[in-house]
């Protein structure tokens, strides 16, 4: 798959609302009222502090993350991201090329370290990704997320530090 990953434009919104809105709405990995509008979702991914990207192929829209700093002040050195793959491109690698790229991006950006501070734990697919490229589970919050078919799961604190981190 010829994979192109670049920043997301404001001619994108109603390609990726269509991304975003099937996995808010499925409840299962995102902390997100399954019910919310197409704006609200925009506005949620979209949000200023946020760098959005997309992930296309042949001018479709496949997936999409955004990098953030994980907090203010002393944490800002930490980023933070969320992904979304469109149904259709599960198990093509999109969403590894997409974890690559945040990778390169939040080094070239100066960030020390990423970290993920709700991974559901039942996102088996996601943790796979996660691990193999490096990250280490730091931290389990039992029962934390309400999963609409598996009832009351874990979620999960990932990090990973990033080339020239010392801690």
């Amino acid at each position: 798959m010829d994979l192109v990953i670049r920043l997301a434009a404001p001619a994108d919104a109603g390609a990726l609302a269509a991304v975003l809105l099937p996995v808010f709405r499925a409840g299962e990995t995102y902390t997100i009222d399954p019910a919310i509008t197409p704006e609200a979702a925009l506005a949620y991914w979209c949000a200023a502090e946020k760098t959005v990207f997309v992930a296309e192929a042949l001018g479709t829209i496949l997936g999409s993350y955004y990098i953030r700093p994980n907090q203010h002040g002393g944490g800002a050195h930490v980023c933070n991201c969320g992904f979304v793959t469109a149904a259709a491109a599960h198990g093509q690698g999109v969403a590894r090329a997409m974890l690559d790229h945040a990778l390169a991006t939040a080094t070239a950006m100066s960030y020390r370290a990423m970290q993920f501070n709700f991974v559901v734990a039942n996102n088996h697919r996601a943790i796979d990704i996660w691990q193999r490229a490096g990250f280490e589970i730091v931290g389990r919050l039992p029962g934390a997320f309400h999963h609409p078919r598996d009832g009351y799961v874990d979620a999960l604190v990932m990090w990973k530090d990033l080339p020239g981190a010392m801690r």
